[in-house]
């Protein structure tokens, strides 16, 4: 039994008539999926009357050509990429920010510069504080998000290309010169490609810019400087919790503070983990063979289709020794970020908030349960940034701090070198003896003169008697106290 045509689809049927008399049957198909790739919507230039005027729809196939073939660094299908991931943040309302709202923010981001200087010595970040609307979320963070995924997007362009051209061969292969200005569909399906992960990547920056709090919730800076701060979504993430809204709104204002000194201050931290992921996106594998059973049952110019065959699993399972070390890299610096800003919220805020305890645990479970960067970056480049060892890390912290002060624990960040590594995180005590053990020989005067017996005050007068030192007090960490526990 036939099914009546939907509504919906009228309008494509009245643009594939009018493309079938200049293009052909073939080139209407292909027209007609690279217009609605390119974010052409049909409906409404049908009913615009757009399609009584055949240069008016010349001029519409001329802008499809563009997209898919511009060469200008990417600038045209980002465009797209924007205008998605503005859409997709609006879902569901994107409530503007109020005067109130804004001024409240940079009142309590001031607040929390308080509190946090009694809990690290790194100083306020540069910058101003910005209570942003979903939308204006997606504008700050949207660049950051381009930088990590836009090498995988050409490779997964690549690889889609070059498997379509194993898989349909002739089915695909073009003639001499099609009527659309004589582009090739081979490299028509390579634009498609990037286009799709570039408005993949929108989609996700603007399921991102429902669920963030500010420019740090990935664990990644996504805003070149300052702080943000998304009002409607801290709202939602109150909404139902014991605590009341202004604590919850201190103690994230506090933790998105906290990211802000670290890596305004930190020079080397931002390079440092744009660089692990960028070496282990460097190494990703696409699946072929995944990536041709995706695509065996699909026509090939149906961009729907093809937008879901490159959202399945098309990235290699296994990595390469590089991609170990570098995700390795990126995990223990994830988590040693994470672990910091808990330790040093928890502290600040623990004479303020009678809820801080429960909001860390609640913002614990949030993590392991998988928050919106893993799926995020799982789906765009295979990566899993899910700082899994942020427990351990903020235990060693908790460590340094109660052992050495808070001026030797923020001090660790003052060179890459000097950071705990993975290993270390296995045994945070021994991290802690560890580096307390390495300031002594590091002044090798001063262990010479212990040995010696002399007093390592005097200087190495020869008219000095040797005079032998009373034994040393053992650490304070080696004698089994860590310290006081954070709240």
């Amino acid at each position: 039994m036939s099914q009546e045509p939907q509504p919906h689809d009228q309008p494509r049927d009245q643009w594939r008539k009018m493309l079938e008399s200049m293009l052909g049957p073939e080139g209407a198909q292909e027209a007609l999926e690279a217009l609605e790739a390119s974010g052409v919507d049909l409906e409404q230039l049908a009913a615009s009357g757009v399609l009584d005027n055949p240069a008016q729809v010349q001029a519409a196939i001329a802008q499809m050509q563009q997209v898919l073939s511009a060469d200008d660094g990417g600038r045209t299908r980002w465009r797209f990429a924007h205008d998605v991931a503005r859409q997709v943040a609006h879902t569901g309302g994107d409530p503007m920010v109020t005067a109130a709202e804004a001024a409240k923010a940079r009142s309590i981001m001031s607040t929390a510069d308080l509190w946090l200087d009694v809990a690290t010595e790194l100083p306020p970040a540069p910058g101003a504080v910005r209570a942003v609307s979903r939308a204006e979320w997606v504008e700050a963070a949207l660049p950051a998000l381009r930088t990590v995924a836009e090498p995988v997007g050409t490779s997964v362009a690549a690889a889609l290309s070059t498997t379509l051209a194993q898989q349909f061969g002739d089915e695909i292969a073009p003639p001499t010169a099609l009527p659309m200005g004589g582009m090739d569909l081979p490299a028509m399906m390579t634009g498609l490609g990037e286009l799709s992960f570039a408005m993949q990547v929108g989609q996700a920056a603007g399921t991102l810019a429902r669920e963030v709090f500010g420019a740090t919730d990935t664990g990644l800076p996504l805003a070149d400087e300052g702080r943000l701060f998304v009002p409607a979504n801290v709202a939602e993430f109150a909404h139902g919790l014991d605590a009341p809204e202004d604590e919850v709104w201190h103690f994230l204002a506090v933790r998105e503070t906290a990211h802000a000194r670290l890596f305004a201050h930190v020079p080397w931290l931002r390079s440092h983990l744009y660089g692990a992921v960028e070496a282990y996106a460097r190494g990703i594998e696409i699946d072929l063979g995944q990536l041709e059973e995706s695509l065996r049952d699909i026509d090939p110019t149906n961009v729907d289709q093809l937008r879901d065959a490159l959202s399945g699993g098309i990235f290699a399972q296994h990595r390469t020794e590089a991609q170990s070390r570098a995700l390795e890299r990126l995990e223990t610096a994830l988590a040693l970020v994470e672990g910091w800003v808990e330790e040093v919220t928890a502290q600040a805020v623990a004479p303020h908030l009678p809820h801080a305890v429960p909001l860390r645990e609640m913002l614990r479970r949030r993590r392991a349960a998988g928050g919106p960067a893993e799926d995020t970056f799982r789906t765009l480049v295979g990566l899993e940034l899910r700082p899994r060892r942020a427990r351990e890390a903020a235990r060693l912290w908790q460590l340094l701090a109660a052992d050495r002060g808070v001026e030797a624990r923020d001090e660790a960040w003052s060179q890459l070198d000097l950071m705990p590594t993975a290993a270390d995180l296995d045994d945070p005590a021994a991290f802690v003896r560890g580096g307390a053990a390495s300031e002594v020989s590091g002044d090798l005067e001063t262990e010479l003169a212990k040995i010696l017996g002399r007093d390592p005050k005097a200087g190495d007068s020869p008219d000095t008697p040797d005079t032998p030192d009373t034994p040393d007090t053992p650490d304070s960490a080696e004698s089994g106290d860590p310290g006081p526990q954070a709240p």
